[in-house]
């Protein structure tokens, strides 16, 4: 409780705690608002059982070098010689995603990339499945590739 003053003002000490007291919430709104955009960095697992798949492949140059080539051959026509879903190729106007940045609509581990390009996604995707198309070693070689121009591995 707060004391006034014979005037009905806040004394000296009210004044004092109500401006720590506005202090401490300014400051817990920015911790709480920091972990909040911490926990919205971190990418959620869309397909728990693609999830768990794991890379056979290791990323080095011979490895990106192959993924690139089938990139370009299989995946450019859509998301751009660079991967930021600049292609123009998409068959049903849907927008191709940007493989470069740090949004990934169904799922950002190894084994969800390899099932988004072998599997597809539904038609308003516009993306169609790989498999009979590409081998599972040559998925995952576009795998490694484009993490090596994407964001970083969360798996």
């Amino acid at each position: 409780m707060n004391r006034k003053s014979d005037n009905g003002r806040l004394g000296r000490h009210g004044v004092v705690g109500q401006v720590l007291g506005l202090v401490t919430m300014a400051l817990v709104s920015v911790v709480l608002a920091g972990l909040a955009t911490a926990q919205d960095k971190a990418p959620p697992i869309v397909n728990a059982k693609a999830a768990k798949l794991k890379n056979p492949l290791k990323s080095d140059a011979k490895t990106i070098d192959s993924g690139r080539e089938l990139y370009l051959t299989h995946c450019a026509s859509c998301h751009g010689n660079k991967g930021k879903g600049d292609g123009g190729g998409a068959l049903g106007g849907g927008i191709p995603s940007d493989l470069t940045d740090d949004v990934w609509d169904y799922g950002s581990t190894d084994g969800e990339i390899f099932w988004v390009i072998r599997e597809g996604i539904d038609s308003s995707a516009d993306m169609l499945p790989y498999k009979k198309t590409l081998s599972d070693k040559e998925m995952w070689q576009i795998v490694v590739f484009i993490r090596s121009i994407g964001p970083k591995k969360t798996n």
